[in-house]
């Protein structure tokens, strides 16, 4: 499903939106927007604040879409390039405090979306999914391009390359990669390391083993076992298999519109595009949602209409190595937002 579908699915879910909020609290939100509002509850208690980061002069945040942070604590933020910029560049880079420190990448404008982070040898990769070009770009930490790759020919369904627009990656323990084919034909596959082709695992629909807008996925290991989860977001739901390809089983609690993942400890943690950050335990149950906006029809408003302590539509988020977590948002203005760990 793509994002245009979005407001379909909101106005279905709105009453369901109320009783997940349950789930989740505000606290300490003053009026004068002075004091940062605090989320959660329990050990998993956040201090929301947000634009925590910000483009340099001469750019401004388009919808941002992707994040990562290397093990030198640099953290990446990809975006679209807002309107009124005089500069053109995608990847913006901050150190872990959120200082500026460099910015890269003219040529995922418009397109920039998935980006994840992995140490292959000696060295961390970058690996970037453009939907506007309809590629998958590995670059090094200063924006290096190693290799691009297009639509896997072997696919018979990729008739043309508009069939074909990657969202977001995963990473196989041997070195290979899943990619979420999440807004063209709606399949995951499996390439090397180099961008070659391996297999499919799964192609569109809605029963077992198939998916609707891939969006998202992840190497789940906290059972032991790895497994992937794929955020089978038209479907509304988590889908587990095997690395090779076999259905194990669906997460629907607490899911709308489940974006991507990323793991700390036993915590899975799952941006939602239905104005939500959750947190899952090591069984996939619901442990909080964190800064409910649902439903949210603050697309496309002015900065000043955005609530405190409310998300918008949540596109990705990391844990940062403090275990913070860091959110990226789906708005034509951007907004980056830091949950600063209160909790013990």
């Amino acid at each position: 499903m793509e994002r245009r579908t979005f407001l379909k699915f909101a106005s279905v879910s709105a009453a369901g939106m109320l009783m997940s909020k349950r789930a989740g609290a505000v606290h300490g939100d003053d009026k004068s927007g002075l004091k940062a509002p605090v989320l959660g509850k329990g050990e998993h208690t956040y201090e929301c604040v947000h634009d925590w980061v910000s483009p340099p002069e001469g750019l401004a945040w388009g919808d941002t879409h992707g994040l990562a942070q290397d093990a030198a604590g640099r953290i990446y933020v990809a975006h679209t390039v807002g309107g009124g910029s005089t500069k053109s560049e995608a990847v913006v880079v901050f150190d872990n405090a959120g200082k500026f420190l460099t910015a890269w990448g003219a040529e995922f404008r418009g397109g920039a979306h998935g980006l994840d982070i992995r140490k292959e040898g000696d060295k961390e990769f970058l690996y970037h999914c453009d939907t506007a070009r309809r590629i998958v770009v590995k670059t090094d930490l200063d924006g290096k391009v190693v290799w691009q790759m297009e639509y896997p020919q072997e696919v018979k369904a990729y008739t043309s390359k508009d069939k074909f627009c990657p969202t977001n990656v995963a990473f196989h323990p041997d070195g290979d990669f899943y990619l979420g084919d999440g807004y063209g034909s709606s399949y995951v596959h499996r390439f090397t390391s180099e961008g070659k082709y391996v297999k499919t695992l799964a192609g569109p629909g809605s029963e077992k083993g198939q998916v609707s807008c891939p969006h998202g996925m992840w190497v789940d290991t906290r059972s032991g076992t790895p497994k992937l989860a794929v955020a089978d977001r038209g479907n509304r739901r988590i889908q587990y298999m095997t690395l090779e390809g076999e259905h194990l089983g669906f997460v629907t609690e607490g899911m709308r519109q489940p974006c991507h993942f990323k793991t700390r400890g036993d915590v899975l943690l799952v941006p939602d595009l239905d104005s939500v950050i959750t947190l899952l335990d090591k069984d996939n149950k619901v442990i909080v949602h964190l800064g409910d906006g649902a439903p949210s029809n603050l697309r496309g408003q002015p900065r000043e209409k955005f609530v405190s302590g409310k998300f918008i539509h949540p596109h990705t988020a990391i844990f940062l190595a403090t275990g913070d977590i860091l959110v990226a948002e789906w708005v034509p203005i951007g907004r980056i937002t830091l949950l600063r760990k209160v909790g013990k």
